[in-house]
């Protein structure tokens, strides 16, 4: 009997899931851009553009539940009922829906798979950047991340993560075509001879970038075990969270300065002192009138100088989109948990926190994954990050996920990156995107004291922001309807 072929949509579920194989944390990224490309050929050859935006759904919502799985968990857990860990589906689903609107879009433009690939390459960068806006805003994966264990990676200061991106679907679009191109006289060969060239002065490039110089800064960061859930019903209370931090703070270094991590502590409202903080330093702070989750200094004094709010809020987490017109779906899971959800208020400013004459560019836990929110500071004087984090909501890779999307942001902004955080990874991370110091697990409190260098300077990155990526992306895009319409030679 003949053999019978693979649906069409359980091979893009396939190819999906391999390429969710290659993505952090795991070491496998230099393999992202040959598993994106089987995933481009696939879906460009599709007779129909719905076929296409079909196959392209599969590849994606796979790829995103299997590196998303530890979402599935801890849903399950919220809703203490582990069937219900499946409304994370509904999340993979949206995220393949919209790359499945792009490659329709790009299918009705371009007829020809050869050009189909180039469009969608382009199309799938201009598609995660636009997953950094918006209410539903959630980049997560981004493929440029799976090249952070290479020098490749480097080339963020000029471009982002997003030109990490640029790197990998631009090769994925050079291989597919040749794929797609095999037998015919006119096989590609072209693109794919420029593309490895720009990975080799990309390679170059990260080979020659040299960590900064500057002061450095000694701090002491935490890393706690606490219990999310209980902090967050107050099952454990602010004052036991308190006590428990307090002695692993003391005995610093001289002109050291103490970070805790996202809502340490726990006020009603925002307060003008904390008498008991072993200051100087930097603390996450929840208050509930008004309800915020921000980061404060705290001088020698107890007095708080600055604060922070969280810039960019957790969907559905923080914050709950199109409340009032969703309404009805929401009161579902309100009656079943038993209170209303609200929406914490958003900063609408970042600047860093200042003690003892240094900026510290403060942002909170989430804040980490979206460099806008790295850029404003370091473009406002930052002259080291600092991220107090929450990470005991995550299970498996989510913790570590995380802490490498975070490392990304040193790299853009060129700045030394110290974490504080409860049931993650804590410590330093030079401006090379290197850890240096960490803390990654053991008992209820840890210290570990570090000494971040004070760097200046603003990078290609902080002047110019996503643009280049906006530019590779459209150029990609132009580029694959323009082959598209050129006639085909023959045979």
């Amino acid at each position: 009997m003949p053999r019978r072929a693979l649906p069409a949509p359980a091979l893009a579920a396939l190819l999906g899931a391999l390429l969710a194989l290659t993505l952090p944390p795991l070491q496998t990224g230099l393999l992202t851009p040959l598993a994106l490309a089987a995933v481009f050929w696939h879906v460009a050859h599709a007779p129909t553009p719905r076929q296409v935006a079909g196959r392209m759904w599969w590849s994606v919502s796979v790829m995103t539940a299997l590196h998303l799985w530890w979402l599935t968990s801890f849903l399950g857990e919220l809703f203490q009922a582990p069937l219900l860990g499946v409304l994370a589906f509904a999340l993979y689903a949206l995220e393949g829906g919209f790359f499945a609107l792009m490659a329709y879009l790009v299918a009705r433009a371009v007829q020809n798979p050869h050009g189909r690939v180039w469009a969608l390459a382009g199309g799938w960068l201009l598609t995660e950047a636009l997953r950094f806006l918006g209410p539903l805003a959630f980049p997560w994966p981004t493929l440029g991340s799976s090249l952070l264990p290479t020098p490749l990676i480097q080339i963020a200061d000029l471009g982002g993560v997003l030109l990490a991106s640029g790197l990998i679907v631009t090769l994925a679009a050079a291989l597919a075509g040749v794929w797609t191109g095999w037998g015919r006289r006119d096989l590609p060969w072209r693109p794919l001879a420029l593309t490895l060239l720009a990975w080799g002065a990309a390679l170059s490039y990260g080979l020659t970038r040299t960590p900064g110089e500057g002061p450095e800064q000694p701090m002491r960061v935490l890393r706690t075990e606490f219990d999310s859930f209980a902090r967050a019903t107050q099952a454990l209370s602010p004052e036991a969270q308190f006590a428990q931090q307090l002695p692993a703070s003391l005995g610093r270094p001289p002109g050291s300065v103490v970070v805790w991590s996202e809502t340490a502590l726990l006020r009603e409202a925002p307060p003008q002192t904390v008498p008991d903080f072993p200051g100087p330093g930097l603390s996450g702070l929840r208050t509930f009138t008004p309800d915020q989750n921000s980061v404060i200094a705290i001088g020698a004094d107890g007095q708080v100088t600055s604060r922070n709010l969280k810039a960019r809020l957790v969907p559905f987490g923080e914050e709950f989109p199109f409340y009032r017109a969703l309404r009805p779906v929401y009161a579902v899971f309100e009656r079943a948990l038993g209170f209303e959800f609200g929406s914490l208020e958003p900063a609408r400013q970042v600047t860093p926190l200042t003690l003892g004459g240094v900026r510290y560019g403060t942002y909170v836990c989430y804040d980490s994954v979206f460099p806008w929110v790295a850029r404003q500071l370091t473009r406002a004087g930052a002259q080291v990050l600092v991220n107090p984090s929450n990470d005991g909501w995550y299970a498996g890779w989510g913790v570590e996920q995380h802490f490498w999307m975070g490392r990304v942001r040193a790299i853009e902004q060129r700045r030394w990156l110290v974490r504080s955080v409860n049931a993650g990874v804590a410590g330093s991370v030079n401006d090379l995107g290197q850890p240096v110091q960490l803390l990654r697990a053991g008992g209820a409190v840890q210290a570990l004291d570090v000494r971040p260098k004070l760097l200046s300077g603003l990078t290609v990155y902080a002047h110019v922001g996503d643009a280049p990526a906006y530019a590779l992306a459209f150029a990609l895009m132009l580029g694959g309807v323009w082959t598209g319409r050129r006639p085909a030679r023959e045979e």
